[in-house]
């Protein structure tokens, strides 16, 4: 019942703040809510998005270390949307074309677990390492699309609200002195619409602070995981190539 009160009571106070205040305040109020909006549309897609390219990459990865060629999970990263697949695909494909491959060829090899048997020289293994760090940088710079634009409602958002918080004081004693009196009827208007711009602005920022921190540290997360596929990847280039050198002999 109490709960039920209070909850009247505060949204009494933010329709009485709003209705209160100038064009100004409430142009900032309006600003900042369709902001909280899009931070949020953002941070729920992006969210889901990196979600699913975590589990993706995970699944991925764990393949790879089961499987004893490079081309022994072609099938299954060339349907995978992951960042990891589309590393993995930019290595292979540049692969194949060193070792004048075609998919039907690949596929062979994947299902009979079979070594391709042209060597490689240090300049094209080279070119393969260059191909997969350019795919990661791609990938990096896809999955922090947007990404800025939290990171700006977390710095401006305050800021917006702060403008609004002085406006509203400014006008409160300007209502003040036209009254020529300090009384409560006089100053509670202004002081109630600062406040509700400063609120505003703290709904939009803190969530977005959050928003922006985790998903941050799930692009950072999905760095390293590509960081450690391109270096895994070099290995096993490297290590079939020392078992044609040893076929050879």
């Amino acid at each position: 019942m109490l709960t039920s009160f209070n909850s009247v009571i505060a949204a009494q106070g933010v329709g009485y703040a709003f209705s209160h205040s100038d064009i100004v305040g409430q142009s900032i109020v309006i600003f900042l809510l369709f902001a909280s909006i899009f931070t949020w549309t953002i941070m729920l897609d992006k969210g889901l998005a990196l979600h699913r390219a975590v589990k993706l990459s995970e699944y991925l990865i764990s393949f790879t270390r089961s499987s004893k060629t490079i081309f022994g999970l072609y099938r299954s990263a060339k349907d995978n949307p992951s960042p990891i697949a589309q590393v993995y695909m930019a290595g292979a494909n540049r692969l194949m074309e060193f070792q004048s491959l075609t998919r039907e060829q690949v596929s062979m090899m994947q299902t009979q677990g079979s070594l391709a048997q042209t060597k490689l020289t240090q300049s094209q293994i080279s070119a393969i390492r260059t191909a997969l760090e350019r795919e990661v940088a791609d990938q990096i710079m896809t999955l922090e699309k947007r990404i800025g634009v939290l990171g700006t409602a977390v710095s401006v958002s305050p800021f917006f609200g702060l403008f609004g918080t002085v406006w509203g004081i400014m006008m409160a004693f300007t209502a003040v002195a036209a009254h020529g009196s300090a009384n409560i009827g006089a100053l509670a208007p202004g002081v109630s619409g600062a406040l509700l711009t400063t609120v505003v602005g703290l709904v939009v920022a803190i969530p977005s602070l959050i928003g922006y921190n985790l998903l941050t540290v799930t692009i950072r997360k999905l760095t390293v995981y590509m960081d450690n596929f391109t270096e895994d990847f070099i290995a096993k280039v490297k290590l079939e190539q020392l078992e044609i050198d040893n076929q050879e002999l």
